[in-house]
C-alpha cells in the first residue's frame, strides 16, 4: 500500500469553500476517489469521515487539537474533535447538508498536515 504524506496531497494545498443549503453531497464514486488521497481516514455510512490519532501523552494530543483548531479557523470548517489520553478522534462531514463535501476531504488532509 502506498502512504501520501499530506504535504505531497494536493488536497492540502486546498482551500475549504463555505457550502450552500441545497448542495447534494459527494456521490460514492467521488467519495472513493477522495479518501484514497488521505492516509488513514475512513468514511462512515457514506456520511463522514473519521481518523483516531495516537499520542504518547496526554500534552501532545492536546497540542494537536490546538492546532487542529487554528487550521479549521483559518478554513471556516469545523470538524467534531474528542480528544482523550493519548488520542484525538476527529470526524468530519458538511453539517449544512448532513453529508460529505470536497472541504471535509480538504480539512483531513490539512489535519494530517499539522500532525
Amino acid at each position: 500500500m502506498v502512504t501520501r504524506s499530506a504535504n505531497s496531497c494536493e488536497l492540502h494545498n486546498r482551500a475549504c469553500v463555505p457550502c450552500r443549503e441545497g448542495v447534494p453531497p459527494l456521490a460514492a464514486e467521488q467519495i472513493a476517489e477522495l479518501v484514497a488521497e488521505i492516509d488513514g481516514w475512513t468514511v462512515e455510512q457514506a456520511h463522514h469521515l473519521t481518523k483516531t490519532y495516537v499520542f504518547d501523552d496526554f500534552a501532545s494530543a492536546l497540542a494537536f487539537v490546538n492546532r487542529i483548531g487554528e487550521v479549521a479557523e483559518r478554513e471556516g470548517h469545523h470538524p467534531d474533535v474528542a480528544l482523550s489520553w493519548g488520542k484525538v478522534r476527529v470526524d468530519l462531514w458538511t453539517h449544512k447538508i448532513n453529508g460529505l463535501t470536497m472541504s471535509d476531504f480538504i480539512l483531513a488532509a490539512k489535519c494530517d498536515g499539522v500532525r
